[in-house]
C-alpha cells in the first residue's frame, strides 16, 4: 500500500467561519470542543463528527480566495433547502443528466448533494 487515507482538507479564506459554516451543515463539532485543547486563531480548525462517523476535514487558512472548479469535493447526503437557507448556493441543479444538486459553500467550494437514503 502506497498511501492510507487520513483526513480531508479545505482552503478558506476565512477558515474560522467556514468551519462553522460545515459544523452547521453537517452536524460536525470543532475537534477543539471535545478535546478542551485551544489552538491560536490563525491555525487550521479540525471539525469532526461528534458522532465519530464521518472523516475529519480540516478547514486551512489561505490568502487567496477561491480561484477555479474544485478537483476535489464532497459529496453529502441532506436537504438542498436547508443547505441554501444556511448560505450555500446553486451551482447546478439535478437533471436527466445528474441525479444530485452541485452547490458551494459560502467560500464557493462546490460539494454534491444526494437525497438521504
Amino acid at each position: 500500500m502506497t498511501a492510507q487515507f487520513k483526513d480531508l482538507a479545505l482552503d478558506a479564506a476565512d477558515h474560522q467561519a467556514l468551519a462553522d459554516w460545515w459544523c452547521r451543515a453537517m452536524g460536525y463539532v470543532r475537534r477543539d470542543s471535545l478535546t478542551g485543547d485551544e489552538r491560536p486563531a490563525g491555525w487550521p480548525v479540525p471539525i469532526v463528527d461528534p458522532a465519530g462517523g464521518g472523516p475529519l476535514i480540516w478547514l486551512n487558512p489561505v490568502p487567496e480566495p477561491k480561484s477555479g472548479k474544485n478537483r476535489m469535493h464532497l459529496d453529502v447526503f441532506g436537504d438542498k433547502a436547508e443547505l441554501l437557507e444556511l448560505g450555500a448556493t446553486v451551482v447546478r441543479e439535478r437533471d436527466d443528466d445528474i441525479e444530485w444538486d452541485v452547490l458551494a459553500d459560502p467560500e464557493g467550494n462546490e460539494f454534491c448533494v444526494f437525497t438521504p437514503r
